[in-house]
């Protein structure tokens, strides 16, 4: 029987250590937290948005961005949920096609890999801190607290870099290195970004439902709709982390990019000052700032006018109509300049990680050493918000696991 050796008890780890025992191998799961899947309790804001059923190849994002199909076709949507529904998670599927456990709660997801684990005998030792891999006729692997173990097989599950409260530091590509792999730098995927400006203070805590557009230049690059949140250093929500990951790899590239913000998605510019120029038609009295209450969030409005250059006690029948022509345009397309995103702790996943040419797309396992596979967001591979990077780490975790066990 091959002994195989899971670095990493994640959701892909997890996934790998249950599909190779299935597949007939011994198994160890070695987590460096004091308990595994500990980043699963946090997705879907506590309940843990599994899959999505409108998945594509195109809610992917890599180097090689065809890397993904291979896995995602053998172990897809429909065989993930079945394989939950058969450990006791009765799915539920929402708008955008995010499917979540009918308990929402994220520790349903966890509670059940747990006890499968259990249940399937796998061995799992905690606070096991790898930090040295070498291949000699097995594996070595080397633990921090200069313990060794042995197997025939490793799986690479170590996540990337995002969320390091829950253990993920990067330790996995210093360990695909000293194996000789390749790592795509790395950066934030899926996070906050910070814009240019100083008002952003006083909209700090806005939220509002609009579209998010990513420009450079004139191109529009990608855009989204839903919840939008203004916040000290810039801005957030749904949307904006959806944008973020193209945003980043622009800016690493040395591109400079803008965020249109559409505050009123609505109507377009047009409509929009032709309904002014009738909305301030029966309030002429009254002053610019009045007038624009019960139209946007009335925290917005003074920032708005000073960008503008307008004195909010200006009277409404005063506003030239260039000034309402000028309003109307920031409504619906107000620029701001990313200048950069907030950090690792607050990012949902790694973009980057280990290069996917040096990796078999159809087994998962490594070109260069023969026996080590991998899974997961080591990978240089990262999902849409929405489901799709859980999504990828059963799909890779089950892949990895299945080929790990082969004779």
């Amino acid at each position: 029987m091959l002994k195989v050796l899971v670095i990493g008890g994640g959701a892909a780890g997890m996934m790998a250590a249950i599909s190779a025992k299935n597949h007939g191998a011994d198994v160890t799961v070695l987590e460096r937290n004091n308990r595994v899947g500990k980043k699963i309790l946090a997705t879907g804001n506590g309940r843990c948005n599994y899959t999505n059923i409108n998945l594509s190849i195109n809610n992917y994002h890599s180097k090689n961005p065809k890397f993904p199909y291979s896995c995602l076709s053998k172990f897809g949507v429909d065989k993930t949920m079945d394989f939950f529904e058969q450990l006791g998670i009765t799915p539920a599927v929402e708008e955008n096609g995010k499917v979540f456990p009918l308990s929402f709660q994220s520790s349903s997801i966890l509670d059940v890999l747990r006890f499968e684990l259990e249940d399937l005998g796998i061995e799992v030792i905690t606070d096991a801190y790898v930090v040295d891999i070498r291949k000699e006729k097995n594996f070595v692997l080397t633990l921090n607290n200069k313990e060794k173990i042995y197997g025939d097989r490793v799986i690479l599950a170590t996540g990337g870099n995002a969320a390091p409260s829950t253990g993920s530091d990067g330790n996995g590509y210093a360990l695909a290195q000293k194996l000789g792999h390749s790592i795509v730098e790395v950066f934030p995927g899926l996070v906050q970004l910070k814009l240019d400006g100083d008002l952003f203070n006083q909209v700090d805590g806005v939220k509002f439902i609009g579209t998010a557009g990513l420009y450079e230049g004139n191109k529009l690059i990608k855009e989204d709709r839903g919840d939008i949140l203004f916040t000290n250093y810039g801005i957030s929500g749904p949307p904006i982390l959806q944008l973020s990951r193209a945003a980043l790899e622009y800016l690493y590239r040395g591109k400079n990019v803008e965020l249109k913000v559409s505050i009123i998605d609505t109507k377009t510019q047009e409509e929009l000052y032709d309904y002014l120029i009738y909305r301030f038609s029966f309030m002429a009295k009254k002053t610019v700032g009045i007038g624009l209450i019960g139209l946007i969030n009335k925290r917005l409005i003074l920032p708005i006018l000073k960008e503008m250059g307008i004195d909010k006690n200006k009277q409404i029948a005063h506003l030239t109509n260039e000034e309402v022509k000028k309003l109307s345009q920031v409504l619906t397309d107000w620029r701001f300049n990313i200048i950069g995103s907030k950090g690792w702790r607050d990012a949902q996943v790694t973009a980057g990680g280990v290069l996917t040419d040096e990796i078999d797309n159809s087994t998962m396992e490594s070109k260069l050493i023969k026996g080590l596979f991998f899974a997961g967001e080591i990978i240089d591979v990262d999902g849409d918000c929405g489901g799709f990077n859980l999504q990828w780490a059963w799909s890779s975790g089950y892949i990895s696991g299945r080929n790990a066990a082969l004779k």
